[in-house]
């Protein structure tokens, strides 16, 4: 997809292209809501100064004119940061983060910040203040969460890429749901610096694209090592290269017995089993295996983030930015009412279990434990990456669902119950759309694999993207 819209902006220039999204984007906003803040008015400036720049006979980069969108928990400076709460309604990046950067260094225009659950918390789409984001393909149908909005925004044309965060399966999950790809990366593969923090040790950037090409061109220019961000991997960042296309024969794959039980719909364990074959057919070697620490990673997750979401939310106390109440009358009245107004249901339950798990009564029996095991999920997944290249599973175990159909939170926590292991080991994933379902409903699989193993990933991704592409 990027390589068609270069080719538009070589022979009719960024401006003209930047006013067709225009329009499109204002068109797509009125049906799905993917967007908080539209920021064309400054994406029309830098398309002028592209074709300044190309008219010069100068590269302004490799994503020349390319528009892409930005969640709205990442800084764009001068630009509205909502995270998609009411705490943080009017407040105003004051500097760009470092992706993004990146980003506009390479030639991309920034169109608008996306809707999101409220600070990345949910996996429908549904709990943002600013209203909820239709699915593309099926508007009656949540997108997935929380970079809702990054996904929608791919999967209607508005945009070949956009940039989301996945702390449990946050880009994964509605990629899977809107019929698009989403990368998260190795753990400080990409700059956290200009993310809002969510869960510190678990939050990262993350890319939702058209196409895995897309997917690894994109990552290519914004991996790498960055001195502002204190959990960046002093690691060069990806380089692009024609491995993406070697197809899958000798890799070693594994698909894990814990995720193809009685959850998984019907229909998706036959499309994963489907893929399998292929695999096999292609040269690969897939046999089952088995990681038994995955049934604990759910509850591990739902310990450890409420706790660092706790901690890091704190900061919005209605003294130093965001919403303040304006009827307080004393300091204590101002904190909690500033709180209580600014923050939503999911957004309060969470900080409510986090405060609980960092208590006196509790830290050792829940937080320190549930550390405990993260450290365990990640040594089976260390054990298991020595003897296969890549593990292969279904990205989540249901189609997307209806609009209110999920009122449980335990119940919507499983929606992110495939991608959350792989968070808390830190390990690079991706989920690739395989088609489609019952009812036209959206499929993605997820492949899994060892620190610093995308291009792997990417190679396997390529060869079940050419299998469903019409």
């Amino acid at each position: 997809m990027i390589k068609k819209i270069l080719k538009k902006v070589n022979s009719d220039g960024a401006f003209s292209l930047v006013k067709q999204v225009s329009a499109q984007v204002l068109e797509s906003q009125e049906k799905y809501n993917s967007y908080i803040t539209l920021t064309l008015d400054r994406a029309s400036k830098r398309a002028q100064e592209i074709d300044s720049l190309l008219n010069a006979g100068k590269n302004p980069g490799p994503l020349a004119g390319i528009p892409v969108a930005l969640k709205d928990n990442l800084l764009y400076s001068g630009e509205k940061m909502t995270c998609g709460s009411k705490i943080l309604e009017n407040y105003f990046s004051p500097y760009t983060g470092t992706a993004v950067e990146k980003l506009e260094e390479a030639g991309a225009i920034v169109i608008g910040k996306t809707n999101m659950d409220e600070f990345a918390m949910g996996s429908s789409g549904e709990t943002s203040y600013f209203g909820p984001t239709k699915n593309p393909l099926h508007p009656d149908r949540v997108p997935g969460g929380s970079s809702s909005g990054s996904a929608a925004a791919v999967a209607s044309g508005d945009v070949p890429i956009a940039l989301g965060s996945d702390t449990g399966g946050s880009v994964r999950q509605p990629a899977s749901f809107c019929g698009v790809c989403g990368l998260r990366p190795t753990y400080g593969r990409i700059s956290r610096y200009g993310l809002s923090a969510l869960a510190s040790s678990i939050d990262q950037i993350g890319v939702l694209a058209s196409s895995v090409e897309d997917t690894a061109l994109v990552y290519s220019l914004i991996s790498g090592h960055d001195p502002k961000d204190s959990t960046s991997l002093n690691e060069k960042g990806y380089e692009l290269s024609d491995s993406i296309e070697e197809g899958v024969k000798g890799l070693k794959i594994g698909i894990p017995k814990e995720y193809m039980g009685e959850t998984l719909h019907s229909e998706i364990r036959e499309r994963i089993l489907e893929i399998s074959n292929k695999l096999v057919s292609a040269g690969a070697e897939v046999k089952e295996i088995s990681l038994p620490s995955l049934e604990q990673a759910l509850a591990t997750y739902y310990i450890i983030a409420p706790a660092e979401i706790s901690s890091n939310l704190a900061r919005y106390d209605g003294v130093r930015y965001g919403f303040r109440a304006p009827e307080a009358q004393t300091l204590e009245e101002m904190y909690i009412e500033s709180r209580t107004q600014g923050f939503g249901p999911e957004v309060k339950r969470r900080i409510l279990l986090g405060t609980s798990i960092l208590s006196s009564g509790n830290y050792e029996s829940y937080y320190l434990k549930a550390l405990k095991v993260r450290s365990m999920i990640k040594k089976e997944f260390e054990k298991i990456f020595s003897s296969i290249d890549l593990i292969f599973s279904p990205t989540t175990p249901t189609p997307p669902f209806k609009f209110g159909e999920v009122k449980d939170p335990m119940e919507m926590s499983m929606a992110d119950s495939y991608t959350i292991p792989s968070s808390l080991a830190g390990l690079p994933a991706m989920s690739v759309p395989v088609g489609s379902i019952e009812k036209n409903l959206p499929v993605g699989a997820q492949l899994i694999g060892g620190t610093f193993s995308e291009p792997t990933i990417f190679r396997c991704a390529r060869f079940m993207e050419k299998i469903y592409e019409s």
